[in-house]
Protein backbone atom coordinates (compact mmCIF):
# COMPACT_ATOMS: atom_id res chain seq x y z
CA UNK A 1 0.00 0.00 0.00
CA UNK A 2 1.16 3.11 -0.80
CA UNK A 3 0.73 6.76 1.06
CA UNK A 4 1.07 10.51 1.11
CA UNK A 5 1.14 13.63 3.51
CA UNK A 6 1.08 17.02 2.59
CA UNK A 7 4.39 17.85 4.37
CA UNK A 8 6.62 16.08 1.29
CA UNK A 9 6.19 12.78 3.25
CA UNK A 10 5.29 9.44 1.55
CA UNK A 11 5.30 5.73 1.99
CA UNK A 12 5.17 2.71 0.05
CA UNK A 13 4.62 -0.42 1.64
CA UNK A 14 6.77 -3.80 0.52
CA UNK A 15 6.21 -7.54 1.05
CA UNK A 16 10.31 -8.51 1.00
CA UNK A 17 10.53 -12.39 0.89
CA UNK A 18 13.67 -14.22 2.48
CA UNK A 19 15.40 -16.78 0.19
CA UNK A 20 14.61 -19.54 2.56
CA UNK A 21 12.35 -19.97 5.33
CA UNK A 22 13.56 -18.24 8.08
CA UNK A 23 12.57 -20.17 11.50
CA UNK A 24 12.92 -19.23 15.08
CA UNK A 25 11.85 -20.54 18.89
CA UNK A 26 8.25 -18.27 18.06
CA UNK A 27 7.64 -18.93 14.50
CA UNK A 28 8.90 -19.30 10.81
CA UNK A 29 8.08 -16.75 7.64
CA UNK A 30 9.36 -16.11 4.77
CA UNK A 31 7.52 -12.99 3.88
CA UNK A 32 7.80 -9.84 5.41
CA UNK A 33 6.00 -6.72 5.39
CA UNK A 34 8.65 -3.40 4.97
CA UNK A 35 7.64 0.14 4.86
CA UNK A 36 9.47 3.05 3.33
CA UNK A 37 8.67 6.22 4.49
CA UNK A 38 10.65 9.38 2.04
CA UNK A 39 10.60 12.78 3.46
CA UNK A 40 11.03 15.23 0.31
CA UNK A 41 11.49 18.49 1.23
CA UNK A 42 13.34 21.21 -0.78
CA UNK A 43 14.82 19.00 -3.47
CA UNK A 44 16.25 17.03 -0.58
CA UNK A 45 15.11 13.67 0.27
CA UNK A 46 15.25 11.45 3.50
CA UNK A 47 14.36 7.68 4.10
CA UNK A 48 13.51 5.41 6.58
CA UNK A 49 12.12 1.98 6.61
CA UNK A 50 9.34 0.51 8.91
CA UNK A 51 10.25 -3.25 10.14
CA UNK A 52 7.69 -4.21 12.76
CA UNK A 53 7.90 -7.17 14.86
CA UNK A 54 4.76 -8.77 16.41
CA UNK A 55 6.43 -9.77 19.76
CA UNK A 56 6.27 -6.15 20.16
CA UNK A 57 3.01 -5.28 19.22
CA UNK A 58 3.07 -4.23 15.55
CA UNK A 59 2.26 -5.51 12.21
CA UNK A 60 2.16 -4.20 8.63
CA UNK A 61 -1.93 -3.50 9.41
CA UNK A 62 -0.84 -1.13 12.55
CA UNK A 63 2.26 0.40 10.39
CA UNK A 64 0.13 1.58 7.81
CA UNK A 65 -3.25 2.94 10.31
CA UNK A 66 -0.33 4.65 12.61
CA UNK A 67 1.52 6.68 9.78
CA UNK A 68 -0.73 9.13 9.14
CA UNK A 69 -1.44 10.02 12.31
CA UNK A 70 2.25 10.97 13.16
CA UNK A 71 3.35 12.12 9.87
CA UNK A 72 2.65 15.94 10.58
CA UNK A 73 5.54 15.34 13.68
CA UNK A 74 8.34 16.21 11.18
CA UNK A 75 7.52 19.76 11.12
CA UNK A 76 11.66 20.67 11.05
CA UNK A 77 13.75 17.61 9.99
CA UNK A 78 16.30 19.30 12.38
CA UNK A 79 14.79 19.46 15.55
CA UNK A 80 15.52 15.92 16.98
CA UNK A 81 14.48 16.28 20.50
CA UNK A 82 10.94 18.18 19.31
CA UNK A 83 10.55 15.02 16.87
CA UNK A 84 10.87 12.79 19.48
CA UNK A 85 8.81 14.49 21.86
CA UNK A 86 5.83 15.40 19.00
CA UNK A 87 6.00 11.31 18.34
CA UNK A 88 6.04 10.54 22.04
CA UNK A 89 2.79 12.89 22.66
CA UNK A 90 1.05 11.44 19.88
CA UNK A 91 1.55 8.09 20.58
CA UNK A 92 3.03 7.08 23.95
CA UNK A 93 3.44 3.86 23.86
CA UNK A 94 4.52 1.18 21.31
CA UNK A 95 4.95 1.76 17.57
CA UNK A 96 8.69 1.41 17.74
CA UNK A 97 9.41 0.87 13.72
CA UNK A 98 7.36 3.88 12.88
CA UNK A 99 8.88 5.85 15.03
CA UNK A 100 11.78 4.58 13.68
CA UNK A 101 10.98 5.18 10.14
CA UNK A 102 9.84 8.63 10.61
CA UNK A 103 13.92 9.62 12.93
CA UNK A 104 15.46 7.56 9.84
CA UNK A 105 14.13 9.79 7.79
CA UNK A 106 14.47 12.86 9.48
CA UNK A 107 18.61 12.49 9.99
CA UNK A 108 18.81 11.24 6.41
CA UNK A 109 17.44 14.41 5.35
CA UNK A 110 19.97 16.34 7.79
CA UNK A 111 23.15 14.65 6.30
CA UNK A 112 21.95 14.58 2.72
CA UNK A 113 21.55 18.39 2.61
CA UNK A 114 24.95 19.02 3.58
CA UNK A 115 26.68 16.51 2.14
CA UNK A 116 27.11 13.64 4.92
CA UNK A 117 27.00 10.09 5.51
CA UNK A 118 24.86 10.06 8.92
CA UNK A 119 27.73 9.00 10.96
CA UNK A 120 29.89 11.97 10.07
CA UNK A 121 26.86 14.09 10.93
CA UNK A 122 26.52 13.00 14.24
CA UNK A 123 29.69 13.58 14.57
CA UNK A 124 31.48 9.60 15.03
CA UNK A 125 34.14 8.64 14.56
CA UNK A 126 35.21 6.04 11.24
CA UNK A 127 35.84 3.34 13.48
CA UNK A 128 35.91 -0.16 11.89
CA UNK A 129 32.35 -2.37 12.05
CA UNK A 130 33.08 -5.14 13.98
CA UNK A 131 32.40 -9.02 11.81
CA UNK A 132 28.87 -9.49 11.39
CA UNK A 133 27.50 -12.84 12.37
CA UNK A 134 24.97 -14.52 9.60
CA UNK A 135 21.82 -16.72 11.22
CA UNK A 136 21.32 -20.43 11.11
CA UNK A 137 17.78 -20.31 11.63
CA UNK A 138 15.66 -23.46 12.95
CA UNK A 139 15.10 -26.16 10.08
CA UNK A 140 15.22 -29.80 9.98
CA UNK A 141 19.23 -30.94 11.43
CA UNK A 142 20.48 -31.45 7.71
CA UNK A 143 19.32 -27.79 6.39
CA UNK A 144 20.66 -26.24 9.49
CA UNK A 145 23.88 -28.42 8.99
CA UNK A 146 23.82 -27.42 5.11
CA UNK A 147 23.24 -23.51 5.93
CA UNK A 148 26.48 -23.45 8.09
CA UNK A 149 28.60 -25.07 5.39
CA UNK A 150 27.22 -22.75 3.07
CA UNK A 151 27.59 -19.68 4.91
CA UNK A 152 31.05 -20.96 5.94
CA UNK A 153 31.98 -21.15 2.05
CA UNK A 154 30.70 -17.78 1.28
CA UNK A 155 33.41 -16.55 3.93
CA UNK A 156 31.35 -16.22 6.94
CA UNK A 157 33.54 -16.85 9.98
CA UNK A 158 30.88 -16.29 12.96
CA UNK A 159 27.61 -17.92 12.75
CA UNK A 160 25.01 -17.21 15.04
CA UNK A 161 22.41 -20.23 15.56
CA UNK A 162 19.01 -20.05 16.40
CA UNK A 163 17.90 -22.34 19.19
CA UNK A 164 14.47 -23.07 21.40
CA UNK A 165 14.10 -26.53 20.76
CA UNK A 166 13.81 -29.64 22.10
CA UNK A 167 17.06 -30.63 19.97
CA UNK A 168 19.06 -28.07 21.04
CA UNK A 169 21.69 -30.04 22.47
CA UNK A 170 21.85 -32.58 18.90
CA UNK A 171 21.96 -29.12 16.94
CA UNK A 172 25.02 -27.78 18.99
CA UNK A 173 26.85 -31.25 18.66
CA UNK A 174 25.85 -31.25 14.54
CA UNK A 175 26.90 -27.64 14.04
CA UNK A 176 30.26 -28.12 15.96
CA UNK A 177 31.10 -31.15 13.45
CA UNK A 178 29.99 -29.58 10.61
CA UNK A 179 31.72 -26.27 10.63
CA UNK A 180 34.36 -26.74 14.08
CA UNK A 181 36.49 -23.42 13.52
CA UNK A 182 33.97 -21.33 13.62
CA UNK A 183 32.79 -18.73 16.13
CA UNK A 184 29.41 -19.81 17.27
CA UNK A 185 26.73 -17.43 18.93
CA UNK A 186 23.39 -18.58 20.58
CA UNK A 187 19.78 -17.08 20.28
CA UNK A 188 17.24 -18.86 22.28
CA UNK A 189 14.31 -15.77 21.72
CA UNK A 190 13.28 -16.21 24.75
CA UNK A 191 12.39 -20.15 24.45
CA UNK A 192 14.03 -21.69 27.65
CA UNK A 193 12.42 -22.28 30.95
CA UNK A 194 15.08 -21.73 33.72
CA UNK A 195 15.88 -25.71 34.45
CA UNK A 196 16.45 -25.81 30.83
CA UNK A 197 18.89 -22.74 30.47
CA UNK A 198 21.20 -24.34 33.36
CA UNK A 199 21.14 -27.95 31.71
CA UNK A 200 22.25 -26.03 29.11
CA UNK A 201 25.25 -24.25 30.25
CA UNK A 202 27.17 -26.87 30.30
CA UNK A 203 27.09 -27.60 26.55
CA UNK A 204 27.31 -24.32 25.40
CA UNK A 205 30.59 -24.09 26.97
CA UNK A 206 31.55 -27.52 25.99
CA UNK A 207 30.44 -25.88 22.17
CA UNK A 208 32.55 -22.89 22.66
CA UNK A 209 29.74 -20.72 22.32
CA UNK A 210 30.97 -16.81 22.45
CA UNK A 211 27.31 -15.72 23.81
CA UNK A 212 23.64 -16.32 24.10
CA UNK A 213 21.17 -13.67 23.25
CA UNK A 214 17.26 -13.93 25.56
CA UNK A 215 17.89 -17.44 26.83
CA UNK A 216 14.53 -16.90 29.49
CA UNK A 217 11.15 -15.02 29.24
CA UNK A 218 11.54 -11.16 28.25
CA UNK A 219 10.17 -10.04 31.64
CA UNK A 220 12.33 -13.23 33.84
CA UNK A 221 15.24 -10.59 35.17
CA UNK A 222 15.61 -12.73 38.06
CA UNK A 223 15.92 -15.84 36.64
CA UNK A 224 18.65 -14.26 34.11
CA UNK A 225 20.62 -12.61 36.75
CA UNK A 226 20.88 -16.41 38.18
CA UNK A 227 21.62 -17.84 34.95
CA UNK A 228 24.39 -15.01 34.57
CA UNK A 229 26.04 -15.50 37.85
CA UNK A 230 26.30 -19.74 36.91
CA UNK A 231 27.28 -18.82 33.35
CA UNK A 232 31.16 -18.55 31.67
CA UNK A 233 29.17 -17.41 28.16
CA UNK A 234 28.05 -14.17 28.45
CA UNK A 235 23.73 -13.37 28.67
CA UNK A 236 22.44 -10.71 26.36
CA UNK A 237 19.42 -8.63 26.31
CA UNK A 238 17.14 -8.87 23.26
CA UNK A 239 13.67 -9.48 23.87
CA UNK A 240 13.88 -8.39 27.23
CA UNK A 241 14.58 -5.00 25.78
CA UNK A 242 12.11 -2.51 24.49
CA UNK A 243 12.58 0.87 25.43
CA UNK A 244 15.71 3.26 26.07
CA UNK A 245 14.77 3.07 29.58
CA UNK A 246 14.73 -0.25 29.92
CA UNK A 247 18.89 -0.41 29.78
CA UNK A 248 19.31 0.76 33.25
CA UNK A 249 17.43 -2.09 34.60
CA UNK A 250 18.90 -5.09 32.23
CA UNK A 251 22.34 -4.20 33.83
CA UNK A 252 21.77 -6.09 37.20
CA UNK A 253 20.52 -9.25 34.64
CA UNK A 254 22.96 -9.34 31.84
CA UNK A 255 26.10 -9.08 30.57
CA UNK A 256 25.55 -6.99 27.28
CA UNK A 257 22.04 -6.04 25.15
CA UNK A 258 21.22 -6.37 21.58
CA UNK A 259 19.87 -2.87 20.20
CA UNK A 260 17.78 -2.69 17.41
CA UNK A 261 16.65 0.64 15.95
CA UNK A 262 13.23 -0.93 14.75
CA UNK A 263 12.43 -1.73 18.49
CA UNK A 264 13.92 0.73 20.11
CA UNK A 265 12.05 4.04 17.45
CA UNK A 266 15.13 5.10 15.56
CA UNK A 267 18.90 5.60 15.19
CA UNK A 268 19.24 8.84 17.96
CA UNK A 269 17.36 6.44 20.22
CA UNK A 270 19.65 3.41 19.74
CA UNK A 271 22.23 5.89 20.13
CA UNK A 272 20.98 7.06 23.64
CA UNK A 273 20.64 3.32 24.58
CA UNK A 274 23.99 2.61 23.45
CA UNK A 275 25.72 5.18 25.84
CA UNK A 276 23.57 4.39 28.82
CA UNK A 277 25.03 0.67 27.95
CA UNK A 278 28.57 1.96 28.35
CA UNK A 279 27.76 4.20 31.56
CA UNK A 280 26.75 0.62 33.39
CA UNK A 281 29.57 -1.46 31.67
CA UNK A 282 27.58 -3.75 29.51
CA UNK A 283 28.93 -4.99 26.09
CA UNK A 284 26.75 -3.70 23.11
CA UNK A 285 25.57 -5.75 19.94
CA UNK A 286 24.34 -4.03 16.94
CA UNK A 287 21.43 -6.43 15.66
CA UNK A 288 18.78 -6.19 13.11
CA UNK A 289 14.98 -7.18 12.41
CA UNK A 290 14.56 -8.87 8.56
CA UNK A 291 15.32 -5.61 6.91
CA UNK A 292 16.00 -4.26 3.79
CA UNK A 293 19.55 -2.44 3.29
CA UNK A 294 18.40 0.61 3.98
CA UNK A 295 17.75 -0.65 7.96
CA UNK A 296 20.76 -2.31 8.03
CA UNK A 297 22.68 0.45 6.71
CA UNK A 298 21.49 3.05 9.24
CA UNK A 299 22.30 0.19 11.88
CA UNK A 300 26.09 -0.07 10.08
CA UNK A 301 26.18 3.86 10.92
CA UNK A 302 26.28 3.31 14.89
CA UNK A 303 28.27 -0.59 14.70
CA UNK A 304 31.42 0.79 14.53
CA UNK A 305 30.71 2.04 18.29
CA UNK A 306 30.02 -1.46 19.24
CA UNK A 307 31.86 -5.06 20.73
CA UNK A 308 29.55 -7.01 18.13
CA UNK A 309 27.61 -6.82 15.52
CA UNK A 310 24.61 -8.83 14.07
CA UNK A 311 23.57 -7.08 10.51
CA UNK A 312 22.80 -9.69 8.23
CA UNK A 313 19.11 -9.32 8.11
CA UNK A 314 19.85 -7.98 3.88
CA UNK A 315 21.80 -10.81 3.42
CA UNK A 316 18.72 -13.51 4.23
CA UNK A 317 16.59 -11.52 1.94
CA UNK A 318 15.88 -12.69 -2.31
CA UNK A 319 14.69 -9.01 -3.25
CA UNK A 320 16.15 -6.40 -1.42
CA UNK A 321 14.90 -2.62 -3.26
CA UNK A 322 18.33 -1.13 -1.88
CA UNK A 323 21.73 -1.78 -3.04
CA UNK A 324 25.04 0.44 -2.10
CA UNK A 325 26.31 -2.03 1.35
CA UNK A 326 29.67 -2.96 0.56
CA UNK A 327 29.92 -6.75 2.21
CA UNK A 328 32.83 -9.13 2.29
CA UNK A 329 30.90 -11.85 3.84
CA UNK A 330 30.87 -11.13 7.21
CA UNK A 331 32.49 -7.75 7.15
CA UNK A 332 30.80 -4.27 6.24
CA UNK A 333 32.25 -1.35 5.49
CA UNK A 334 31.40 1.69 7.00
CA UNK A 335 29.38 3.72 4.76
CA UNK A 336 30.51 6.35 3.13
CA UNK A 337 28.05 8.11 0.99
CA UNK A 338 25.66 10.95 1.86
CA UNK A 339 22.43 9.90 3.85
CA UNK A 340 22.73 6.04 4.74
CA UNK A 341 24.54 5.67 1.70
CA UNK A 342 21.96 3.26 -0.11
CA UNK A 343 20.00 3.48 -2.89
CA UNK A 344 16.57 2.10 -4.22
CA UNK A 345 16.99 -0.56 -7.14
Amino acid sequence: MDGVSGAGLTWQTLDLHTAQPFGIARWTQSVYPRTIVTLDRDGVQGRGEAAPNAFYGETGGTVEAVLPLLMDALEDPWDWDGLGARLAARMPQGHPSVKCALEMAAVEWCATSVGLPVWRLLGLSPSPLPQSSYTVSIADLPDMRRQAREAVAGGHTILKVKLGTERDEAILEALREEVPHVRLRVDANAAWSRARARRLLGVLEAARVELVEQPLAAGDFDGHAELRARSGVPIVADESLHHVSDVVQLARAFDGVNLKLAKLGGPLQALRALRIAREHHLTVMMGCMIESSLGISAAAHLAGLCDWADLDGALLLADDPFSGLEWEAGSLNQPLAPGWGVTRR
